[in-house]
């Protein structure tokens, strides 16, 4: 096979040398093939090395201070102290190391989800078949928005232009066509060659897979999502600024606490030396950048269980902040199983039996079942309908009637078939020579055919406005007469009015023998034939999510083609309503950057908008300070999407194109996933708070004592290296447990939180500030009573950290729920991660106390029930003070809301 030559052969040569057809591979020779060249996909790239991921986690200044503090103190020949350091600083760059290889497999798991499919020829059918089933024969249709899956020899174009940037490095699309270049053309001027990876931006296409994997002339399969979110995300970037700031106030305090003990109370420089050290490692949160990624990572999968993926990790913060969704109809906020309902032309309103796809129904005329041959011109409506059409029906494995290709096409085949005509011979019959595709750009179809006596025709299917614009006349009693547009206006609006979805289509007579069609040849003097009226059900989750959106303070905005009254009607049952007319496209493009300001935040419903317009919302709202999230699914929405703050494609309807430009991708289509996506973002934003909230009072507290006791003079309550026992082994095992809270009952019902609203809000401040005091008064007069009582240094800094450690497990607890009450039995049995953290702690905690070799490294004792039981007073407290604390806090928000 000579692989690099392809474009030198005619169309019926490569055919021939692949031992292909036209009608494509039967299902047995594809598979014979895959066999034989494997799959079509590359080798995935090398993972990020080992050594150096492990090396990465020990940059961090907070990591720093720890190294230098142990070298010291090794150097002042403290080597326990030194060597417990060390090995915290280790088991801190295991642990992160090996989070973040789960976290990155989490997201190649992710990555796997979103894997390219093509529409292939099979056995003369199409097929949407994953790209990597794809073998050297095959025959793919190609269209705008698509990625291009393989190599391919184009066979036949239709205005196609593609996007080899990623080839080539030339920035505009190229223009295809199907001769043959020169044999040493370069691979950008191989006009007849669609490479993989490479994006069709306009037209359609059929061609012959000639290479497929490894073999293609440059492989970007694997890397259509090598643009999957690194682990890094604006909040990790904040947590990372505040690390910095941290790292100051730290060395400045030890700095001051250093002088003040040398300088007042006269200690000796190396004991100093080590509550300095004592002092940072109290203050430095070791293990919180592991558990924000940890819980990062965990709200990524939560989110693909319920049908959102995650494509940019940024994006799940961003869930939980967004204000406004913008929603494509058709189905999103709708079922998506189109079924024509109406047929009108100049003489009769014909209803239509049956629901969905399945080919079971009836023409009914006043409630009585017809024929077509009962109204003149039904016959020809219904044929045009099918012909000018590019879907297939097909009854799958499943036994359910399976559209392929355009979801109102197919209705359209469904009704044929209802009606008498069988596609398949109609189009024997009338043969297609050419066709203009449906775009958005100028909303219709346009097919020539003619009949076997060389007659030639052109059916034409759109937007009944831009039809009624190019029709001069209307078919009637098998003639033509003058248009009457005040009577199809009406018919028109009575639909719309019912919430069906319109297309017309007209007729018009060609020159024999023709066979080409051209934009000016249907640009005036057409027949108009008649109307077909389409239903599409709203979801019943649609309903209940935009519901719960409304409940929690998010505007959703419905954007649609369809007509303005279908539209409100569509809107209204949906429940999605601004108590305003709804604006169409074509006055969104009268209206200035100002004056769009003000409609967008008043209007809910955009009727006859175009994926253009999409932008212009999404920057209107954006401007009136509004977190956007924007649904898309062709190649025209990826302006949009990318500058939404969260662009949302759609996982089966999609084009690649609209995928690679979003942040999530929807699998199932459904705007109740994206619902859920939202609820999901603000459950991982709040567990991320929690331990926030939860790891800070416990570094905070160990600070203060250190503090407390150098300025009263007192010996240090806690050691470096229990300090470093408290923040690597107790609060981190908690703290991780909040990684898998559900959501609050609430989380719904809250606004969303402010764009520029900090991670240390002032609640949190307030928390940490009142439990860090509470934790440092119950350590350190325990410690003081210990010492009043004649016990030993040993026993009484035990005491302490049994204190600390007792006082978080408590404070456990109130952390799960920011504001709502820790008093039920909720409160315990609703995470069970925390139940088992928590026992986690408390056999680690035994082994710290009463193990021999645990007391000989950290110089702990034994403790007896009476001091447990100072310990669990102590942790009490704390539980009963912040819950007094939420109290208070509810009824200064209820008091709030009532004024």
């Amino acid at each position: 096979m000579r692989e690099s030559h392809w474009h030198t052969q005619s169309s019926e040569e490569a055919l021939r040398e692949l031992d292909s057809s036209l009608d494509g591979l039967s299902r047995e020779e594809a598979r014979r093939r895959l066999e034989q060249y494997g799959p079509n996909s590359l080798k995935p790239p090398p993972g990020p090395n080992p050594w150096r991921r492990l090396l990465a986690q020990f940059h961090n200044v907070l990591i720093y201070i720890l190294l230098v503090a142990a070298v010291v103190t090794a150097l002042l020949g403290h080597w326990i102290d030194s060597s417990v350091i060390f090995a915290v600083v280790l088991i801190n760059a295991f642990i992160g190391f090996l989070q973040e290889g789960k976290a990155e497999r989490a997201m190649d798991a992710i990555r796997n989800m979103l894997s390219p499919s093509a529409m292939a020829l099979r056995d003369g059918h199409r097929r949407e078949i994953h790209a990597s089933d794809l073998v050297p024969g095959d025959l793919v249709q190609l269209q705008a928005g698509d990625r291009v899956p393989a190599d391919l020899r184009l066979l036949h174009v239709r205005d196609l232009r593609v996007n080899e940037a990623a080839l080539t490095g030339e920035s505009l699309p190229v223009e295809k066509a199907t001769d043959c270049p020169p044999a040493n053309a370069p691979v950008a001027e191989r006009s007849n060659m669609a490479y993989s990876g490479t994006l069709v931006t306009y037209g359609q296409a059929l061609g012959l897979v000639v290479a497929t994997g490894e073999k293609t002339q440059v492989g970007r399969i694997s890397e259509l999502l090598s643009t999957v979110s690194p682990l890094t995300t604006p909040l990790l970037s904040e947590i990372a600024r505040f690390g910095r700031l941290l790292t100051v106030g730290i060395l400045l305090l030890a700095g001051l606490t250093f002088v003040f003990g040398v300088t007042l109370h006269g200690e000796p420089l190396d004991q100093m030396f080590l509550a300095g050290v004592a002092l940072a490692v109290a203050a430095i949160p070791e293990g919180l950048p592991a558990i924000i990624t940890i819980a990062l990572a965990i709200g990524v999968q939560s989110m693909a269980r319920r049908h959102v993926i995650i494509r940019r990790l940024p994006a799940v913060e961003t869930l939980g902040s967004v204000t406004v969704i913008c929603s494509d109809k058709t189905g999103t906020l709708t079922r998506n199983e189109m079924t024509v309902t109406r047929l009108v032309n100049a003489e009769c309103d014909i209803e239509v039996s049956g629901a969905g796809y399945a080919p079971e129904g009836e023409l009914l005329s006043q409630g009585t079942a017809i024929e077509l041959s009962h109204c003149p011109g039904l016959t020809e409506l219904v044929r045009a309908g099918v012909l000018c059409n590019d879907a297939e029906l097909h009854y799958d494995e499943s036994r359910q009637w399976q559209p392929h290709g355009d979801t109102m096409d197919a209705a359209l085949v469904s009704l044929a078939r209802k009606s008498g005509l069988e596609e398949e011979r109609e189009r024997r019959q009338w043969p297609r020579d050419d066709s203009i595709p449906f775009d958005s750009a100028h909303r219709f179809m346009a097919t020539l055919h003619h009949d076997h006596a060389g007659h030639a025709f052109v059916y034409i299917k759109g937007a009944p406005e831009k039809l009624f614009a190019m029709c001069s006349g209307e078919r009637f009693d098998g003639d033509e007469r003058p248009l009457h547009l005040d009577y199809w206006h009406r018919q028109l609006q009575a639909l719309g009015e019912q919430g069906q979805r319109v297309l017309a289509v007209a007729y018009r007579g060609m020159q024999d023998h023709c066979r080409s069609l051209s934009f000016g040849d249907v640009e005036q003097g057409l027949t108009l034939l008649g109307l077909f009226g389409f239903s599409d059900p709203p979801r019943e989750d649609a309903r209940q999510a935009i519901a719960a959106c409304h409940q929690a303070g998010i505007a959703v905005k419905m954007i649609t083609g369809d007509h303005v009254t279908t539209a409100r009607a569509i809107g209204a049952r949906l429940g999605i309503d601004s108590g305003r007319a709804a604006a169409t496209g074509d006055q969104l493009e009268a209206l200035d950057d100002n004056a769009l300001r003000q409609l967008v935040l008043e209007t809910d419903v955009f009727a006859r908008a175009s994926p253009e317009h999409k932008l212009r919302l999404v920057q209107a709202l954006q401007a009136r300070d509004q977190i956007t999230a924007m649904t898309g699914d062709g190649v025209n929405d990826s302006p949009a999407l990318k500058r939404a703050d969260v662009g949302v494609a759609m996982g089966r309807k999609g084009t690649e194109a609209a995928k690679e430009a979003a942040e999530m991708v929807i699998t199932d289509d459904n705007f109740a996933s994206i619902v859920a996506g939202v609820e999901e973002g603000r459950r991982v934003y709040d567990n991320i708070r929690k331990s926030i909230l939860f790891i800070l009072p416990t570094n905070g507290a160990e600070a203060l004592v250190v503090v407390a006791a150098v300025l009263l003079g007192y010996m240090l309550p806690i050691t470096p290296v229990q300090i470093l026992w408290v923040n690597m082994i107790t609060a981190v095992t908690l703290a991780l447990s909040l990684a898998f809270e559900p959501a609050e009952e609430d989380v719904m019902r809250r606004p969303p939180r402010g764009a520029r609203e900090s991670l240390l809000s002032g609640l949190l401040l307030e928390r940490i500030s009142l439990v860090s005091l509470l934790m440092v008064v119950a350590t350190f007069g325990l410690f003081i009573w210990a010492r009043e009582q004649g016990q030993s240094l040993e026993l009484a800094r035990t005491l302490a950290v049994n204190t600390l450690v007792v006082g978080e497990a408590f404070y456990l607890f109130n952390t799960r729920y920011l504001k709502a009450s820790s008093l039920k039995v909720h409160a315990l049995t609703g995470n069970p991660y925390a139940l088992i953290a928590t026992a986690v702690v408390v056999l680690f905690q035994l082994l710290f106390i009463y193990s021999g070799p645990m007391q000989s490294l950290f110089q702990t004792r034994a403790l007896d029930p009476f001091h447990w039981l100072l310990s669990l007073g102590a942790g009490l407290v704390v539980f009963l003070a912040v819950e007094v604390e939420k109290t208070w806090l509810r009824r200064r928000d209820r008091a709030a809301r009532a004024r």
